[in-house]
This record gives C-alpha cells, structure tokens and sequence, in this order.
C-alpha cells in the first residue's frame, strides 16, 4: 500500500513534569455518614500546636524553589474547604489544610495526542515564507482524565516545521459563568430529556438572556407546589447541570499561551474535555476562534463548542441536536450560502453533514462516506474540520481496519455543495507504525491540519504517546484521488 504524505522528521514528546495543584477531596462520605472533607478538616484543626507547626515547616520546605503561584493554590484550597463563617485561620493552620486538600496532578502524564492546528493569531517577526501556528494537544494524566494545553510551531521557508519550546509552570484558568440565550436553554432542555410543566414555569420567569448563575435564584422563586411534584429534584438537578455547562475560562494577561491549560470545569466534563477540533474564522461578528470538543462525565459523550479571539478568554457552551450526542464534531470554518455546516458521525461508524442556522443547534445528519476501503472497514470519522481550496473542500478522515489500525485518509467535498463527496483518496496518507507501543498502540490521529504554499500539514498523534508531523503537496493529494463509488454516490441520505 502507498502512503502518500511524507513524515516531516519532528517530534514533540510527553513532558511528565508538566504537574498542576487541583483541589483534592478524599471521598464523599465516612462509614458513619458523615463528610470525609469534614472529617478530615476536623482531625487538621485538632494537631496541636506544635505539631501543626511542624507540618506547616515541612509544607514549606516543600513548596521552596517551586512555582509562587503553588503557594497561592494551596492558601485557595484552604479557603474552598472552609466554611464562609468559620473564624480566621493562621498562616500554620491555613498551609497545613492547604496541603491536605491539594494533590500534585501530571497533566500529560498516561499521554499526549490528537493535535488540530490554526494560524497563530501572533504574526510578528517572521521571515518571508514562514507561517507561526498554534496547536491544541490532548493531555491525558491519572484516571484517564483529558485536558486541553497548546504548544506553538513555525512551518517554513520550504518544507521545514519547528515546534517551539512550551513555557511553563502550567497554568489554571479562572472560571466564572456562562451567558445563555432563554432559547437555546430551554431546546438545551428539552434535548437532555425533555420538558414539562416545571420548566415551563422556569422558561415564563427567565429574561432573554441570562448568566448560567440565575437558575438557582429563579429556582428558589418557584411555588412550592412545583418543587414537590414526582421528580422535581431530579429535573431541578439535570436544569443546573445544563445550565453550568455554559462559562468563561480566563488566564491572567501575562501568561505565556503555552503554559495555559483547560481542565474539566462542568459537571459533564469531568472525567475529560477530549480532542479539540479548531479552526479560524472569518471574523465579521464571530470570534476569531471557534473549535469543538468532546465532554465526558464518566457515562456519556457530547459535543462542545469553545470559542476565543485571544486563547487568553475562552467561551464554553452546549450544543443542541442528535448530532452533538457523539464524538467528532468538525465545524465548517466558513457559513456556507449562510448556513453552518459541519461534519459528525451520528450513527458511530460513517462521516456525516448536519446543518445550523445559529452554530448551537444542529439539525438531523445525512450520511457523506460510509467505510468501505479494508483500511477503513470497521469505522471512518473526521480528523479535523475541512479545509478550503479552491478546488474543494479537504476533508482528512480516519479509518480504522484489521488489528484496530487507526489510518488517516482523505476526502474531497464540492466547494459549492459539500453534500457532494467529490474525491475519495483510495489508500491512507498516513499509517500507524509497525510494532507500536505507546499508550494506545496502532493509532495514528489528527484533529486538524492546515495548508501553507501549496502543501497540507498534518500534526497526529502516535501510539497516543508522541505528536509527528507529515506533509504533501495539495497538488499531489488532489491528483491521487478518485470519483467515488457508485455505492458512495448514493449515501446522502437522511440518520434522522
């Protein structure tokens, strides 16, 4: 079998020193029913002194010649798990409890992988023939949990790519409230379950829009009636978890961008935020930035949408439709005769299109390309959003095969109608190494290149351990194709 794109000899590694200081709870409860938190915080208080002090010189010790901003996580995490009216503590007593409920976490410690790749919004100081561009990386630490970090590269002059060295310590955003559109909302709702006449009553109270925080003051203006009917408290939950999956991720202006890390903040996502899809789009009323990814709360999967002009200020919010209840997402980086388009694969297995008149609900899919080559026989997905030339749209897609071989291959959509697969490339692009190890052995993966001077870039993932690049001329990619399948010409067909 050919493979066509040409490995660029780069390589980006895991860094297991790349460690963050999260909030650590020990359990919900004690034998007896009461808080571990409670319990633990209580056995703290009750050192005595000299012992306390003691174990507030060894936290010390501990935190000298580290990062300043650990100190300040550790006297935050105090403050998170004392009561609002509990008296002040000493600086012996508040390092200590710090300490308690602080754990050191590897961010990218299990694995790293699954790169999309944008124009960096930074141009300045290049020379003729380079391109600077912004990565997001998946990082994957203790318990299978995935973050979002970034790295930065230069492509060029010629055939050259260059990562950049990533900055750190490691950085957490700060997290504040989501905006919500009462409409958006309330089809929010209505796609998690369903409505009734509580959240008729809710959607009567609620303004136009609203910060995500006002569903607990509404909540508390209801009847009580309403709040004792048959499953009122589940539904009351499941409105604030929806109602929490919208907010605001912002790092301090002086952050360097590849220190800056998106951990889990919603309730959804709490086991993971996964393979960030990113494009750039034509700015006119929209931001600069827009990329979807996949929330996971240990059960279930969906789509979300992250939007930003800087990578400082992040935007998170839900999507709506059976489209956004998969992996994969792939936002369109242009509305298409004004209408959002983007790629999914609703029904596990095939490439799909759905369509959006606001970019947050997504209507019914039709089907693009099912697999049907032997590299790609068990499934097919995107790799990233398409990617505009003038003579289509490039889709980069995986296939997975015997043994479990993730492939990565291409497609071509029509530029005017990307309904209309125009091109299948035949044999993949990009194949998993022989022999692999790695995290997930046998996995090669992208979410996302881009084109230079006539020639697509594609970072991917190895083994779900290391991030390669490969490249090839669009020239090239675009002549190896060939007319789809009388069979694939007549898979636009409606999922829904």
């Amino acid at each position: 079998m050919t493979v066509l794109a040409e490995d660029a000899g780069i390589e980006l590694g895991a860094e297991s020193d790349r460690v963050v200081a999260r909030l650590f709870l020990p359990g919900e409860s004690t034998p007896g029913g009461s808080s571990r938190t409670q319990a633990v915080l209580d056995r703290v208080l009750a050192l005595p002194a000299d012992v306390l002090a003691a174990c507030a010189h060894r936290v010390r010790d501990r935190l000298s010649g580290r990062d300043p901003s650990l100190l300040s996580g550790v006297l935050q995490n105090a403050a998170m798990v004392r009561l609002a009216d509990a008296p002040e503590l000493d600086e012996d007593a508040a390092l200590v409890i710090g300490a308690t409920f602080t754990a050191e976490y590897s961010l990218e410690g299990a694995a790293l992988c699954n790169p999309s790749t944008v124009p960096h919004p930074d141009q300045t100081g290049l020379a003729d023939g380079q391109l600077r561009v912004l990565l997001s990386l998946r990082s994957i630490g203790e318990g299978h949990v995935s973050s979002i970090q970034f790295c930065e590269a230069v492509i060029g002059p010629g055939r050259t790519w260059c990562f950049l060295s990533r900055q750190g310590p490691p950085r957490l955003a700060s997290v504040s409230e989501g905006e919500w559109q009462k409409e958006h909302f309330l089809r929010a709702l209505e796609h998690d379950g369903g409505t009734d006449e509580l959240t008729d009553a809710i959607g009567q109270i609620l303004p136009d829009r609203f910060g995500s925080g006002l569903i607990e003051q509404t909540i508390q203006t209801l009847r009580a009636p309403f709040l004792r009917r048959a499953g009122a408290r589940a539904h009351l939950d499941a409105m604030r978890i929806v109602a929490d999956s919208a907010y605001h991720a912002t790092f301090p202006a002086g952050t360097a961008l590849t220190a800056r890390v998106l951990l889990p903040a919603a309730d959804e996502e709490r086991q993971g935020i996964e393979d960030l899809r990113l494009v750039r789009t034509p700015r006119a009323d929209g931001p600069a930035y827009a990329g979807t990814f996949t929330a996971y709360d240990g059960h279930a999967i969906s789509s979300r949408l992250l939007t930003t002009d800087d990578f400082r200020d992040f935007s998170i919010h839900r999507l709506v439709g059976s489209a956004t209840r998969t992996k994969g997402m792939a936002l369109f980086p242009r509305p298409v005769h004004g209408t959002h388009l983007a790629l999914g694969r609703g029904d596990g297995e095939s490439i799909t299109l759905t369509r959006s008149v606001d970019g947050l609900v997504w209507e019914d899919e039709t089907i693009l390309h099912i697999p049907s080559a032997p590299w790609e026989i068990v499934q097919t997905g995107n790799c990233g959003s398409p990617i505009e030339t003038p003579q289509g749209w490039i889709v980069l897609t995986h296939g997975v095969g015997p043994f479990r071989l993730y492939s990565i291959g291409a497609l071509l959509l029509d530029l005017d109608d990307p309904s209309q697969v125009i091109g299948v490339l035949p044999t993949p692009l990009i194949e998993p190494p022989r022999n692999g190890g790695g995290y997930v052995p046998n996995v090669v993966y992208s979410c996302g290149g881009l084109v230079h001077d006539g020639v697509l870039w594609i970072p991917y993932g190895v083994d779900d351990q290391r991030i390669r690049v490969a490249h090839v001329e669009v020239s090239a990619l675009l002549a190896a194709m060939t007319p789809p399948s009388t069979a694939h010409s007549e898979e636009t067909h409606d999922l829904g």
